[in-house]
């Protein structure tokens, strides 16, 4: 049995608070979901990274797709995604990814990824690609990508942005202090450059990023997150709580209540971010459809002033 990566997570998990503990709805809409990720031999973030959402987004047809595999080249301390070597790109995901959303009658699509160090690129051909098959298949969905930072890839967010997709997600994930701990591979830094590199290129692509509390973070922290995200340029914010997926990941230093998350959201928009959606259980696709519809008005709205 494999050590734990941290000495602090050796220690029980802490029981949940009431907030947290979500029900699986079992429905013929989430079987139906599962038989088309399954018959299209397809990858998901719901699954991959245990989302606590994945009962609620499944039972409505919806889920966020993973491409380039479910193996990482990095090791977030966070993040229950395998770490490993991956295998070769797939060229036909592309098409199965897009033929799974108009199976799903998806109006919005969610695509991620895993880290791929590996490639020249990072993935940013494949990424392109996907966006392109969806739309051929289904010309009336937007597309929301939520891409890793291709650090020390020269052009590869350039080829995403080509592609337009109508959102770029890119998680700041935590406050600078706690990087080294938490995903000690990234540079906060160089994930801030890459959302303002996006606005700056595309204006019309709403930008987004998201943050997880409960790692140990300050208030003051969190706040001056929020100042650095809006400073470039970031249209929407998720604030979620982190939740140890096994005792091998960085233990929870705090469930904070859900009226601390109101706070927080109260504190968000008042920095002009033109959505927030701060919860104990949000997570970047949760609801990304309706979402998107709101973000649209915001912007609408604020245009007419």
């Amino acid at each position: 049995m494999a050590k734990p990566r941290f000495p602090e997570s050796e220690r029980p998990k802490e029981r949940k608070p009431p907030w947290l503990r979500v029900r699986v709805p079992l429905s013929p809409e989430l079987d139906q979901t599962r038989g088309i990720i399954r018959r299209g031999r397809l990858h998901t973030v719901c699954e991959e990274a245990a989302c606590p959402n994945l009962g609620e987004c499944w039972s409505s047809r919806h889920a966020t797709f993973m491409i380039l595999g479910s193996v990482c080249t990095r090791a977030c301390a966070f993040c229950n995604v395998a770490t490993g070597r991956p295998q070769g790109v797939d060229p036909d995901e592309p098409a199965r990814v897009a033929k799974a959303v108009a199976e799903l009658g998806l109006r919005h699509v969610v695509v991620t990824s895993v880290d791929r160090d590996d490639l020249d690129d990072g993935g940013a051909g494949h990424f392109a690609r996907t966006i392109e098959s969806i739309r051929a298949a289904s010309p009336g969905a937007t597309v929301e990508v939520l891409t890793p930072d291709f650090l020390r890839k020269q052009g590869a967010l350039e080829t995403v942005i080509e592609a337009r997709p109508d959102v770029f997600n890119h998680n700041i994930e935590t406050v600078p202090r706690l990087y080294r701990t938490v995903r000690p591979a990234a540079d906060y830094e160089h994930s801030l450059a890459i959302l303002a590199r996006v606005k700056d290129a595309a204006p019309s692509i709403f930008t987004k990023s998201g943050l997880m509390v409960g790692l140990g973070e300050e208030r003051e922290e969190v706040r001056g997150v929020l100042d650095d995200l809006r400073r470039h340029g970031v249209d929407f914010v998720t604030v979620g709580q982190y939740l140890q997926p096994t005792l091998r990941h960085i233990g929870v230093a705090r469930y904070l209540p859900p009226e601390e998350f109101d706070e927080i959201r109260t504190e968000a928009e008042a920095r002009g971010f033109l959505m927030v959606s701060a919860t104990p259980l949000t997570r970047s696709s949760h609801h990304a459809d309706e979402a998107f519809e709101k973000l649209r008005e915001a912007r609408e709205r604020a245009l007419r002033r």
